[in-house]
């Protein structure tokens, strides 16, 4: 590739397929998150089969969750928002050749920071593990097998960066199914070196060391001949001075500190739970494990198909289809997001139960997980208005605005945690953390509409009537259906199985066929 500037080109556009339907568009990108999270809880049960809560398994988990800290700090989470938007723009108004010219700019610039970063966080690598495991110091074979472990882990960090730069190429121009398979390749290699690379090692535990460093390089592999096709695989070159790089720069700071805030939310709820009585993490960690699920596999789903197309309607200034996007977007997330909070709430402890009151877990941990369970349901379609919301901010190169509301949330949440623990001890921390969603979420949605992006489109008030006698019928068959915890804690496994695919799929059914007796249709939501 030509290094010389390439604004003189007349070649204008990328090679273009048909552009799917956004809500295709989500499916597929929900069905592989499903895949994906399916085969983490498989990881976890395997991991746990071979090396249970041993000391070797606790270094493992510090080494590989601080460069999957900072790749959610950090890859996925500022990186993205700050390019699409940037390479939406490009692709809308400048030559094809110019957008290959900041691909190559930001891949270069990317990949040689994180380099240093990576050469600089192995050399240091024990004092990372003191600064996050500090109890590890009074263990000095766990600290130093940690430390051994995260020079060999740390380096996903660039892998999965570069992966996350690649995938939001190919979201950018329609394929969204690539990327959202890469995470299942994480799963399938942790797995495979457990079971076939541990018996090798001296120390087992190392195997999922370089799992993890296999996982990165098959992620990054995986997207190489579908960046090929669309020919857009870049040629990395250090590019710190571009245009385009440094847009991408300046708002990834105000997205980085947004991304920061929630993490410290996290960080606070751990500390505050610590004090509680033994049992209050774990409790938090079961019912957050399930909240996650619907809102991983349709809530970021559905944000990871709208940015992009959001970012391409700004930079047409197509302010109109904008607004019908979001309001698209809203819709989807109440159709699918009400129903699953109420079953969460309906169906707590014979979830809980179902999944994981097994081996050690005792009825009580069940009961005292549906607890925050419950509480954590009760904002699942405010944590899923958020990942919807925030694009329409970040489409347009806004990322102060949900930083700001970011800190007022994480303020009022430390607020509802003081107040609430006393009272509800963990689930009152589940409680603060749905209050303060809301919150978020308000604010968000009142933003928008106040500066006129969003408009809500006709058709409203009906379809929330529609929403409500559907949700209705679906909540009365469950209470009717479910039994009482007593049974469930009681009941064997493949009981518990079989009522529970009863109990969902007759759920399932009664809301499919109550909105079609309403009047909603698929076609409602083809956009």
């Amino acid at each position: 590739m030509s290094t010389e500037n390439p604004s003189q080109s007349t070649q204008k556009s990328a090679p273009e397929s048909q552009s799917p339907s956004l809500l295709r568009s989500s499916l597929v990108v929900g069905i592989m998150t499903m895949l994906s999270r399916v085969l983490g809880l498989a990881r976890d049960v395997v991991i746990a089969g071979y090396f249970g809560s041993t000391a070797s398994a606790d270094a493992f988990f510090v080494a590989f969750k601080i460069p999957n800290f900072l790749r959610r700090l950090f890859a996925e989470g500022a990186f993205s928002q700050a390019f699409v938007p940037v390479l939406s723009e490009y692709r809308s108004k400048r030559s094809f050749d110019e957008v290959r010219y900041l691909l190559s700019r930001v891949s270069g610039t990317l990949a040689g920071l994180l380099l240093l970063v990576t050469l600089i966080c192995m050399l240091a690598s024990p004092l990372l593990i003191r600064l996050f495991a500090p109890g590890f110091t009074d263990y000095p074979e766990k600290l130093l097998l940690a430390g051994e472990m995260l020079r060999i882990t740390f380096p996903y960090l660039l892998l999965i960066s570069l992966t996350a730069l690649a995938g939001s190429i190919l979201n950018s121009y329609n394929r969204f199914a690539v990327p959202a398979f890469t995470p299942v390749l994480l799963n399938l290699s942790l797995i495979g070196s457990t079971v076939f690379l541990s018996q090798w090692f001296a120390e087992p535990v190392m195997a999922l060391a370089w799992g993890v460093v296999i996982a990165g390089v098959s992620q990054l592999l995986l997207q190489i001949p579908f960046l090929l096709q669309i020919r857009l695989l870049p040629v990395p070159r250090w590019g710190h001075q571009h245009e385009g790089v440094r847009r991408i720069m300046k708002l990834m700071v105000p997205a980085l500190f947004g991304v920061s805030v929630s993490q410290i939310n996290l960080l606070l709820d751990t500390v505050l739970a610590s004090f509680l009585e033994t049992g209050s993490v774990s409790w938090l960690y079961y019912s957050d494990r399930l909240s996650e699920l619907p809102l991983g596999v349709f809530g970021i789903a559905i944000a990871t198909v709208i940015l992009p197309s959001l970012s391409r309607k700004h930079a047409e200034d197509a302010g109109d289809q904008f607004s019908r996007t979001l309001d698209w977007a809203i819709r989807l997330v109440l159709l699918i997001g009400v129903p699953a909070g109420i079953a969460l709430f309906i169906l707590s402890e014979p979830l809980l139960a179902t999944l994981f009151d097994y081996g050690e877990m005792q009825n009580r941990d069940v009961i005292m997980a549906g607890m925050s369970l419950r509480a954590y349901s009760l904002g699942l379609i405010a944590f899923m208005l958020i990942k919807v919301l925030a694009p329409g901010y970040f489409a347009r190169q806004d990322t102060k605005t949900p930083v700001k509301i970011a800190i007022i949330a994480m303020v009022a949440n430390m607020g509802f945690n003081l107040m609430l623990v006393f009272w509800l001890k963990h689930a009152g921390l589940a409680l603060a953390t749905t209050l303060s969603a809301f919150l978020n979420a308000g604010l968000l949605f009142w933003g928008l509409k106040r500066s006129g992006v969003f408009v809500p489109q006709s058709g409203w008030w009906l379809f929330c009537v529609r929403l409500i006698f559907a949700n209705l019928a679906m909540a009365l068959l469950l209470l009717w259906m479910a039994d009482d915890a007593l049974w469930w804690l009681d009941a064997t496994l493949w009981q518990r199985v079989f009522e529970m695919t009863k109990v969902v799929s007759a759920g399932l059914a009664v809301y499919s066929v109550a909105l079609l007796i309403g009047g909603v249709r698929p076609a409602h939501f083809r956009h």
